[in-house]
């Protein structure tokens, strides 16, 4: 990975676009297009479903989401990413699903 990208890798933007498994809290993100497994068990709340994740921008971290951002954080450190050319290494990035 580039110097750039291992400045971001420990916490990556996407977006929880899927619930892959409610009872385990496992989730698909999209960063940058690319889809990945993300366990949401570091933002819920006891009680919370998973589903109301649906549609958050979070940074993701080692495969578990860690917190919640906004879009604008989330699309400005896209597209940051995507200026300095590190569009492919962020897919690089995500663990296989």
């Amino acid at each position: 990975l580039s110097q750039a990208l291992r400045e971001w890798e420990s916490e990556v933007p996407g977006r929880i676009v899927e619930i892959a498994d409610s009872a385990n809290a496992i989730a698909i993100a999209d960063v940058a297009g690319v889809r990945r497994k993300v366990g949401l068990a570091c933002i819920l709340d006891p009680g919370q479903a998973p589903e109301s994740c649906l549609g958050d921008w979070v940074l993701i971290h080692v495969g578990f989401a860690m917190s919640r951002i906004d879009e604008a954080e989330a699309k400005a450190t896209l597209a940051m990413l995507a200026a300095l050319g590190e569009e492919e290494d962020l897919a690089a990035w995500a663990p296989p699903r």
